[in-house]
């Protein structure tokens, strides 16, 4: 049988009704109901059976709660509903039955969410809130209305060069400037900052998507993602650093399928060690950001991860970004380094460390706590060139990345003299 309870479109359907067994439920029910700007008269006295019955006969509501206390076997009795129910709407199950498996089985079945008695007002509005917001879930946009999905993985090529940095504030621009649902997936399971750069707990939603693969579906990313505004959500983790990454990589290539399903944008803080593990993460992968410095190390780095890219995702298309730029202090060169790459640098970011400062004391992205500075114009730039891609498949990114440096190729080995130390060759010039 396919579940109705699906996400769908309120329309002129009644938004709620309730069939709850006990007195006692109904008191807690009907304020937080009336709360919503619902009617209380909509919470009824009765079980799932009576649901069954009513709707059998009359229209679903969008949101219907109802109660399994006296239900004897409550999977065959909530396949009974789906009977009755028509598509779109949006089940609540309550009960007494404190068991794992009954609630995996009724979430499994299409069930948006379970509640065990007795109820408090907190979780029910909590629960109503979060079956609301299905109804606005992009998925349900009109098809005239939709557009490509749009994935993008942001890459450092050494730690510290500030990839996570970009990836939260691209995040934070598809959403709010580009007003994009988007999807922000932090896959350093142990060391990620998504989640504190947004001032966000990171949740179990990552962790548990990793240990139950299976349990991966539309209503799981609802539930399992946190919000930071209405037009994004993160998924990350804080695993203890004592236990090690236990994953075939088949739960991150499901939920880029549910994010392509759910949202407009996905973007994905990918640790360099990712491509190694897991390199089919990148098959749907429109755009790869690399995020490089000018030093050697990340030269080299930026030369490997480039080649790499070229075997094992071709049809992504690869944006070199340069971080904390600094006038005079570089290792080596932007020219020098051009060269060794053998392609333009498209993109650079100014060093800002107050900047930055100030983003970590707010408890905010880089870009939203220093939308008024310079230095995050070329951040509104590579978000907006990333956010056209659907538009011109790529082509713009195409281009900027086949660019050759003036300087022709350039041999990283030359910059090292034969003891391995730094010639004077090597110097930032003046721009």
């Amino acid at each position: 049988m396919n579940s109705p309870f699906k996400t769908g479109n309120m329309g002129n359907r009644e938004p709620f009704s309730a069939f709850i067994c006990d007195e006692g439920a109904l008191d807690v029910l009907r304020p937080v109901v009336i709360e919503m700007g619902w009617q209380p008269e909509k919470c009824n006295k009765g079980g799932l059976r009576n649901a069954i019955q009513s709707l059998s006969i009359a229209a679903s509501p969008a949101i219907l709660m109802v109660d399994l206390s006296e239900s004897g076997d409550p999977l065959n009795d909530i396949n009974a509903l789906a009977e009755v129910c028509e598509p779109g709407t949006v089940v609540i199950a309550v009960g007494q039955v404190n068991d794992v498996r009954l609630y995996r089985d009724l979430l499994a079945s299409g069930i948006h969410d379970y509640l065990l008695k007795p109820l408090s007002a907190g979780q029910l509005r909590d629960s109503l809130t979060q079956a609301q917001a299905v109804f606005s879930s992009p998925r349900n946009a009109d098809a005239d209305g939709e557009r490509e999905h749009v994935a993008t993985a942001v890459v450092g090529t050494r730690g510290g060069v500030g990839a996570s940095t970009l990836a939260t504030s691209l995040a934070w621009l598809f959403a709010l400037e580009h007003k994009r649902s988007t999807a922000l997936l932090d896959l350093d399971v142990h060391f990620g900052t998504g989640a504190l750069s947004l001032d966000l707990e990171p949740g179990r939603g990552l962790t548990d998507a990793i240990e139950n693969p299976s349990r991966i579906d539309g209503l799981f990313i609802e539930r399992a993602m946190i919000r930071a505004n209405d037009n994004l959500a993160i998924m990350s983790a804080e695993a203890p650093i004592n236990s090690p990454l236990m994953t075939d990589g088949t739960a991150f290539l499901q939920l880029e399928e549910e994010f392509r399903q759910s949202f407009d944008m996905t973007v994905i803080d990918l640790p360099r060690n990712m491509l190694i593990n897991f390199p089919h993460l990148l098959t749907d992968v429109n755009v790869v950001t690399l995020v490089c410095e000018l030093t050697l190390a990340s030269a080299r780095d930026t030369i490997r991860i480039l080649s790499w890219l070229k075997s094992n995702a071709p049809a992504s298309h690869a944006l070199v970004v340069c971080n904390k730029m600094q006038s005079g202090t570089a290792e080596i060169s932007k020219a020098d380094f051009e060269a060794s790459i053998e392609r333009k640098i498209n993109y650079q970011i100014p060093f800002d460390q107050k900047a930055a400062a100030n983003a970590a004391k707010l408890g905010q992205t880089f870009i939203e706590a220093n939308k008024n500075s310079k230095t995050v114009a070329p951040i509104r730039d590579i978000a907006s060139m990333i956010a056209g891609v659907a538009d011109d498949d790529g082509e713009s990114i195409k281009e900027a990345g086949q660019k050759g440096s003036m300087l022709g190729k350039f041999d990283l080995k030359s910059l090292l003299g034969s003891s391995g130390k730094k010639e004077k060759a090597g110097a930032e010039p003046a721009e």
